[in-house]
Formats: C-alpha cells, sequence, structure tokens
C-alpha cells in the first residue's frame, strides 16, 4: 500500500502537555478524521506534519519523503487549511486568484473560479465584508485549487451553514475519488465525519485511545442505554466503557453482535462519533 503521509512515533514534550507517540499512516485515496478535545494534540500534530514547529522523536514522511527534505515542488502538492491563517481583509477573490497564480505552478484558475461560482462567492467584495463561513470556503477553495495530492485540513467545516458543509463534503470525496489524493482533517462536527473519513484517530490528552476503520465503527460498535439499577446485570468484561448521566447508563459495546445475543433483551443501536468520544473520555 502507498502512503501520502506516514506519522510514525511522533512524541513533543511541553512542560504541562505531552503529545506521546502518535501514529497515522493515510494510503492514497483516502480520508482520516483527526478527533478529540480542545488541547488534546491535534492542530500540534497538524503543525508538526507541516513542519511548522520541531519534534522531540518519531518521524513524518509525505509522498515518501521525510517533510523536512520536500522540494518546493511537492510542498505545492500539499493543500493547507488552517484555522489561524487568512488573506489580507482588504483583497478580493480576483485579488486573490492573482497572488496564487504567482504562488502555486499549479494553480488552476478555471477550477478557481468554477467553484467560487458554485459556491456563489462574490468576486468583487473584499475579505472584510464576508462572514467567517464564506471566509472557510475561500480558505477550502484556495487549498483545492492548485491541484494538491494531500490535503490538511483544521477544522475546515467550522462556521459553515448545513447546505455547505454538505456541499464542502461531496466536494472532499470527489477529491479523493482519483485513488491518488488523500485528506487528513481535524473538526469538532464529529457529524461531517460520518459520511467522510475512511478512518478515524482519537486524540485525548495527547494519546491515540482510538484508531479505527469507520466501517468497524459502524459494524462493530454499539451503544446501550439501561437504567443505572440495570447495570450490576451486566458483567464489566462485556462492555468497554460506562457513562451515567443522572439514572441512566449509555454503555460503550464491542463487538455488538456478541453482546447481543448474550443479553439478547436489551437493544443495542449504533453509536454517534460524539457519543463515542464522550463515552470513551467521560465513562467509567
Amino acid at each position: 500500500m502507498e502512503y501520502n503521509l506516514e506519522v510514525v512515533n511522533l512524541t513533543k514534550k511541553y512542560p504541562d502537555f505531552k503529545l506521546n507517540q502518535i501514529n497515522i499512516k493515510l494510503p492514497k485515496g483516502k480520508i482520516i478524521g483527526l478527533i478529540g478535545e480542545n488541547g488534546s494534540g491535534k492542530t500540534t500534530t497538524i503543525k508538526a506534519i507541516l513542519n511548522l514547529m520541531t519534534y522531540d522523536k518519531g518521524s513524518i514522511k509525505i509522498f515518501g519523503k521525510d517533510n523536512v527534505d520536500l522540494t518546493k515542488e511537492e510542498r505545492e502538492q500539499i493543500g493547507i487549511v488552517l484555522d489561524d491563517s487568512f488573506f489580507s481583509s482588504i483583497l478580493n477573490v480576483n485579488d486573490i486568484n492573482k497572488l496564487m497564480k504567482n504562488f502555486y505552478h499549479n494553480w488552476n484558475e478555471k477550477l478557481y473560479y468554477n467553484m467560487i461560482k458554485k459556491f456563489k462567492i462574490p468576486c468583487n467584495k473584499p475579505l472584510k465584508e464576508f462572514s467567517s463561513g464564506m471566509k472557510m470556503k475561500i480558505k477550502v477553495l484556495c487549498a483545492i485549487a492548485h491541484e494538491p495530492k494531500l490535503l490538511i485540513l483544521d477544522e475546515p467545516t467550522n462556521g459553515l451553514d448545513p447546505i455547505f458543509r454538505y456541499e464542502i463534503i461531496e466536494l472532499f470525496n470527489n477529491f479523493v475519488s482519483n485513488k491518488e489524493n488523500s485528506i487528513l482533517m481535524t473538526t469538532h462536527i464529529t457529524s461531517d465525519l460520518e459520511h467522510l473519513a475512511d478512518e478515524i484517530i482519537f486524540i485525548n490528552e495527547g494519546h491515540i485511545i482510538l484508531d479505527v476503520p469507520k466501517k468497524e465503527i459502524d459494524n462493530a460498535y454499539g451503544i446501550v442505554e439501561l437504567l443505572e439499577d440495570n447495570l450490576t446485570k451486566i458483567k464489566k468484561e462485556d462492555y468497554l466503557k460506562c457513562l451515567k448521566y443522572k439514572n441512566e447508563c449509555y454503555i460503550l459495546v464491542n463487538p455488538k453482535d456478541e453482546f447481543q445475543k448474550k443479553y439478547s433483551k436489551l437493544t443495542v443501536r449504533k453509536p454517534t462519533l460524539e457519543e463515542m468520544m464522550l463515552i470513551l473520555v467521560k465513562g467509567e
């Protein structure tokens, strides 16, 4: 299998935080969703991948090469959306096109304006008059319009309305449909990953606590809701974690089919990513 991104045992120590042995292998044609609470290490991982910060241990390869050894042409094959970066507020869509044509060798002006038209973005209005969601649209379109092979996206659907989030999910799926391109994205809107990601990596307090194909979450994991008084009827070895809320319990099970056979009177339903995050972090 060929990978556009390989992160091996990435470790970064801070006085009050440690990113500990993060491993990510992103194959061609795939999308990985990187999820976790604020401060869990997602953005630190992204910045290390992009060589925006040093790290203590581990290795990072992009297109099979160490990320610090990429040529200018190879770096142009990476599309980036970061939450804290943007163009000058006095620029408009046409100004951005002129800038990007000079910056990226593979800038596709036709693709850029086709996407601008599709997403109904005004060409002559300065960015300072755009909403936060409209600004995010520009970031995403610019990341794609220079035709990269790898997209690194930090909260790309943040501030977007539901309609555009649906459209952007379609855009990302089309991006990887050639089986050569890949996407690594972080998001707080985990519902977006339900229809997008091939693999989910969950970071908590600098550690990966879950790394599974999205299909496995759909097929193997389940949630059971029951009253706290009935929890004693379930053996602890038969569930992963339990989250108690008021007088109810939400237990996470895997594999759900075996649990269902053993406790046939209980209902096992499919979990959402948000529920899994909550139970894995807050559950006992």
